[in-house]
């Protein structure tokens, strides 16, 4: 069940990696209303979401630090460096894949409580970590397509 899972975490994370090629350092600050996230920000929160995942949720040792997670949070202009956010999401994903390897096929029925989604098995923690890529890569998306 591991290898299956970690498959469809690498399967999921393409609707963010097959759009990393067409971005340019120039379209991180883009946005669709003056009130969004910037293409940046996104990149920026994807990435530190997704440490974050692996630390809280799927047990791994690492340190994460959050700029992008919060009430008080908003979009200031600042993740501009393109070779940054992508080391960053490089680093996300082998991190992630990491904390799934280290689990037996049967943990992934184990339970984990979040404040953010309540108790829930580590299977379907897993599908929420590659709905939320997902999501804010089709925001990405559409910012690339429509902002000027």
């Amino acid at each position: 069940m591991t290898q299956e899972l970690l498959q469809m975490f690498k399967m999921g994370r393409t609707r963010l990696t097959n759009q990393l090629p067409n971005i340019k350092e120039s379209d991180l600050t883009k946005k669709l209303h003056p009130n969004s996230n910037s293409i940046g920000f996104l990149l920026q929160h994807i990435g530190e979401v997704e440490h974050l995942f692996a630390k809280n949720v799927f047990g791994l040792d690492i340190k994460v630090t959050m700029q992008t997670v919060g009430k008080t949070i908003h979009d200031t202009g600042k993740f501009t460096n393109l070779e940054a956010e992508l080391n960053l999401l490089e680093d996300a994903a082998k991190v992630l894949e990491q904390a799934i390897l280290k689990h037996q096929d049967a943990d992934w029925s184990s339970n984990v409580t979040t404040a953010e989604f309540g108790t829930v098995t580590k299977a379907e923690a897993l599908a929420r970590i590659i709905s939320h890529t997902a999501y804010h890569a089709g925001q990405i998306g559409l910012i690339l397509k429509y902002a000027n």
